[in-house]
């Protein structure tokens, strides 16, 4: 994420869509709009530590999948996140 991303001003389009996004895997989560909210960001911040990622793109959800020991279907995290490039500690 650039410097010139902070001050990039999101369309009401685009805010409407991401938050209506977040309401539909809150309500599949069964948890608020604000824990999802704090999940991703908690995710973004730890991720961008090591990688540079494309914000604008990234895409967190909660699933259904079934469960490995045959207890029906588990609710799973699901997080596509685009990795623009790979940052480099100094040695």
């Amino acid at each position: 994420m650039g410097l010139m991303d902070l001050f990039k001003k999101k369309s009401s389009g685009d805010v409407a869509k991401d938050r209506l996004k977040l309401l539909l895997v809150s309500d599949r989560a069964n948890c608020s709009p604000e824990v999802m909210e704090m999940i991703k960001n908690d995710i973004i911040a730890v991720i961008s530590k090591y990688m540079d990622i494309d914000t604008e793109a990234l895409n967190i959800q909660i699933t259904q999948t079934e469960s490995e020991s045959n207890n029906g279907t588990v609710p799973a995290l699901y997080a596509n996140i685009p990795i623009k490039d790979m940052k480099h500690k100094p040695n």
